[in-house]
Order: structure tokens, then sequence, then C-alpha cells
């Protein structure tokens, strides 16, 4: 393979921006084809994006032996279905986050990669961001000496800019989603925690729907046991009011402190009595440098930026501390 030719299935608005326009801006890749249930909005996609092809079924888009790599970025609930099939169909693929609606999913995903010679990559697309590749080496730098433990804030009001809401918000159906804004946003933060810290050997959370706002849970807390004997403990509140909203990650170590917010482009390091401020400006397409990345894993010119079995991991500890099985 000399070149990556994408099919897109599900182009709805994380593709606008955020990732769409990416596929065609990347060194040895294409888009060839979109799909969308809605041939209106399909074609429409394609016309604005100049992508050649557009289909309403995504059966016809898989058979199409021009792509290669399938970009599945619909919501959960259909991820298991079209991964199955692009693997069946011998494609490469790059999946959103979440990996699945569930852990037990995901792991039918991962198993079906093993017989298959298909690739596959989780959309986890902030290691690739240059300041979340700063946050690792400092980290694996000391520069606060061994990390002791991390404290995840995320608390937003009913209706935000980080918290979407539209009229056919699929991301508080549980059904769709997995579950509510914590399985939409949580994916982030946890991938980090595992990217910065490894993988876990416990948790636990706790739930509650309090607003009765929709039929999700809006508030999760937990804690986190990683096998390297670091602790993280997350908050995550959809229904605060407008003064108590936080976005913060804060890393603490035995010389200092990192605090960062995870969706926003700055880095705090603190030590000695000295906070130095690293800001950074991330790519017009946020998920571009992720892309890349997984062009170059799928033409074999590097490592998987985020394998199968760590999207199984990331949807393991959103059950765990969802309470998902209850």
């Amino acid at each position: 393979m000399k070149e990556v030719v994408w099919g897109i299935i599900g182009c709805g608005d994380v593709t606008e921006l955020k990732s769409g326009p990416a596929f065609h801006k990347v060194e040895n890749s294409s888009l060839l084809a979109v799909m969308r249930r809605d041939a209106t909005k399909a074609k429409d996609y394609a016309v604005r994006h100049k992508v050649p092809l557009w289909y309403s079924n995504a059966d016809d888009l898989l058979c199409n032996d021009d792509i290669n790599a399938i970009y599945i970025a619909t919501p959960p609930s259909s991820h298991l279905e079209y991964a199955l099939k692009a693997i069946k169909n011998n494609k490469n693929v790059y999946l959103e986050k979440p990996m699945a609606l569930n852990a037990i999913e995901a792991q039918q995903i991962r198993e079906a990669l093993e017989t298959s010679s298909s690739k596959l990559t989780v959309a986890h697309y902030r290691r690739q961001l240059p300041m979340f590749l700063k946050l690792k080496q400092l980290i694996d730098n000391n520069e606060i000496g061994e990390v002791r433990c991390a404290d995840i804030q995320l608390l937003q009001p009913l209706r935000t800019d980080i918290v979407t809401t539209t009229e056919d918000n699929w991301r508080t159906n549980k059904s769709i989603s997995g579950g509510g804004y914590f399985h939409d946003l949580a994916p982030h933060q946890l991938d980090l925690l595992y990217y910065l810290f490894g993988d876990y050997e416990k948790a636990h959370g706790y739930t509650s729907n309090q607003s009765k706002s929709y039929e999700a849970d809006d508030v999760i807390s937990g804690i986190i046991q990683h096998e390297n004997d670091i602790q993280s403990r997350g908050l995550w509140a959809f229904n605060v009011n407008d003064t108590s909203k936080k976005d913060g990650l804060n890393i603490y170590g035995s010389t200092g402190e990192i605090r960062l917010p995870i969706f926003g482009n700055q880095i705090e390091i603190s030590k000695n009595g000295i906070t130095e401020v690293l800001k950074f400006n991330h790519p017009e397409h946020i998920q571009q440098p992720m892309i890349e990345a997984t062009v170059n894993y799928f033409l074999g010119k590097q490592d998987n930026p985020c394998a199968a079995g760590e999207g199984l991991k990331i949807m393991e500890l959103i059950d765990l501390l969802s309470n998902s099985n209850r």
C-alpha cells in the first residue's frame, strides 16, 4: 500500500472541521467517499468538501475496492457493527472514541482483528497534540519528581460550549452513547491518564442522576489505582451553576505540580515556589496529527498510536467508573 484511500461512515459535526478535512491534507492520504443515512446531507457534505463519492448506505461504501481505510465517525451504538464489517472487508479502521458502547463490544472488535490483516487505531487524538506530547515528556523526565497522584475535575452547567446540546442530542441517550456526557467527554481524560501513567489495577466509581434532565447520570466520581501505585481521582458533573465551571487535570509529584485544562491550551508547572506557563496553539483540524500518525501506521512507517487493546482498557475504565453493568 502506497496511499491510504479513505471512506468516512458518519459525516456529522465532528468531521466538519476537527477531522474530515485532514484526510485530504495528510501526506499519502486521500478522501474518496463519505456516507450518511440522510442522502441529502451526505451529498451536501461531499459537495462542500470536494469529496468525489457519497453514499447513503454503509455497505455500498464498504464494497468499494478503491477504499482501503474507513473512518467510523458515527455515535458509539454503531461502532461495533461498522468496525466488524470493515474488518470483514479487509479495510483498515480509524475508530472514533469511545471505542464502543461498552467493554464487551470493544473486546469483540479486538478479537475480530486477531484473525484479520486489518489494522485499527482508536481516535484518542490528544495523544498526538503538541501540548500533550509535551506533558508526557515532562512526566517521563521527572520534571515534578515522582508522580504521586492526579486529580480530574470537569464541572459544567447543563448547556455550555463543552457540553453539546442539540435537538437530537444522542449524547444523553444511553442506548446510543452508552451513557451521558461522561461517555462523550471522559474518554479524553481517561485515555490521557492511561497514556501518562500506564495500566490500571482497579477502579471504582459512584454515579447519580441528580437533575433528571435526561435519562443518563449527570454526576460521576471515581478512583483509579494504577499498576505503578499512582492514584487518580475524578469528578465529572454536568449540572452545576455557570460560575462553578471547571476543566482541570492536576498532577502532583514529589517535587512539584502540573496543572492544565484538558479542553484548553496551556500547561502550568509549579515547583520551588516558581510557576512556568507553557502555551500552545492547537492545529486547525485538531485530529490531523493523530490522522497523520494513523496513516503512517497503516503504511508500515510507525507503531500504532492507539491500539485496540488500549481502547479496550479505556472502555473498561468507563464501565467501572460509571457502573455500566449495574
